[in-house]
């Protein structure tokens, strides 16, 4: 079944438009080849996102990561935490008015380390 602008997997939904439209159009060519759905949308996921990335590169990039004492926000390539946080809901409130306030976009992981979401700040 093909995807629609109006009618997409529900771990889209959080994506900005633009990048939501592009991996609704990878994930489209992905099933017509064959792909099982769960692969094709994290294969379109990660194509838009690395095809929105040529028009974001002035963008400094976050990720949100499990830390020893609960969750941890990091400049992508970074050493130390800018903060942590015991739970990732408590972080993410934080992290996004930090990754707006620094022009930057949030990489969200989740627990095994595998990527959740990317988030694009305004």
């Amino acid at each position: 079944m093909s995807w629609s602008k109006q009618d997409y997997p529900e771990s889209l939904k959080n994506l900005p438009s633009d990048v939501r439209n592009k991996a609704i159009e990878i994930g489209n060519a992905l099933l017509d080849e064959g792909y099982e759905e769960g692969r094709a949308i994290a294969i379109a996921t990660d194509r838009a996102h690395k095809s929105e990335e040529g028009t974001q590169t002035d963008k400094a990039e976050y990720h949100v990561t499990v830390h020893d004492d609960g969750w941890q926000l990091k400049k992508a390539e970074g050493e130390r935490a800018i903060m942590v946080e015991e739970t990732k809901e408590k972080l993410l409130e934080r992290a996004k008015r930090y990754a707006t306030d620094h022009s930057g976009t949030l990489v969200v992981y989740k627990e095994d380390g595998s990527v959740e979401n990317h988030l694009y700040q305004k």
